[in-house]
């Protein structure tokens, strides 16, 4: 099974793409925590970031279960094929690995997460023969075109080097009529208060939140991505402060 959707992609970076350079790797967002990490250190410091991860998503995960709930109760089916971008330590694997015969595709950049969503995907009911952890970057899967049921991406493409590539990604791999459900903080709507600080903080955010964006109105980017259909809402996270504005929902291939 897991042979028929996954494919050695070239190694040789694109122009401009995020994998270019020597020193230097991409990461998947805040769904990997870290941003981008020297090569040389790619030891303690992913193992730093996979256990800060696991205690920073604990209150995050709290508040944002009610909406997570909402959306993960559409996902039906028997023995779909699920990537996910940014696995992290595994919080969302509680809202579908009950889902029959599913089968997981777990991306993330860094290797020192797969333990943490290992355990994830056995509290979560998962046998291990049904989940599968891929060490790769959002904008350049290792995964066949048309092969996956659906994609699941939350808190990924806040930093990513390049958005428009990662759903480039996304689209590729999925199913004719395959579902793209994601969850992404973006920029306040307007010139309010929120935004203005936005704006100021943001270059401060990328530096000490390993290449977060504060700004980016990803809402825009998905519906420009080709997706036949883009239901797309419209979230503010009281307690989140600076990463409030949300948007959720689901594409359609």
């Amino acid at each position: 099974m897991w042979e028929k959707a996954l494919h050695r992609r070239r190694r040789r970076p694109a122009p401009d793409s995020p994998c270019e350079g020597e020193g230097v790797r991409s990461r998947l967002g805040r769904g990997g925590l870290c941003g981008e990490v020297p090569s040389g250190e790619t030891g303690w410091y992913e193992e730093f970031c996979a256990l800060s991860l696991k205690n920073w998503m604990r209150s995050y995960e709290a508040e944002i279960a009610g909406l997570k709930d909402k959306l993960f109760t559409q996902l039906k089916g028997e023995n779909m094929n699920v990537l996910e971008l940014g696995i992290g330590t595994g919080p969302n694997l509680q809202y579908y690995a009950g889902l029959s015969g599913v089968n997981v595709f777990a991306v993330d950049p860094n290797k020192k997460m797969e333990k943490y969503a290992k355990v994830a995907a056995t509290e979560a009911g998962l046998a291990p023969s049904n989940f599968k952890f891929i060490h790769a970057v959002g904008e350049a899967l290792p995964v066949r075109e048309d092969s996956m049921d659906v994609v699941i991406g939350t808190l990924v493409l806040c930093s990513v080097k390049d958005v428009d590539l990662a759903l480039k990604e996304v689209k590729r791999v999925l199913k004719p009529g395959g579902q793209y459900i994601f969850i992404e903080h973006v920029a306040a709507q307007g010139e309010t208060f929120l935004r203005l600080v936005q704006n100021v903080v943001d270059p401060l955010q990328q530096v000490v939140a390993d290449g977060c964006h504060l700004t980016r109105e990803t809402r825009n980017n998905i519906s420009k991505a080709g997706f036949s259909v883009v239901e797309a809402n419209m979230a503010h996270l009281a307690s989140l402060s600076l990463i409030s504005p949300h948007v959720y929902g689901i594409a359609c291939k």
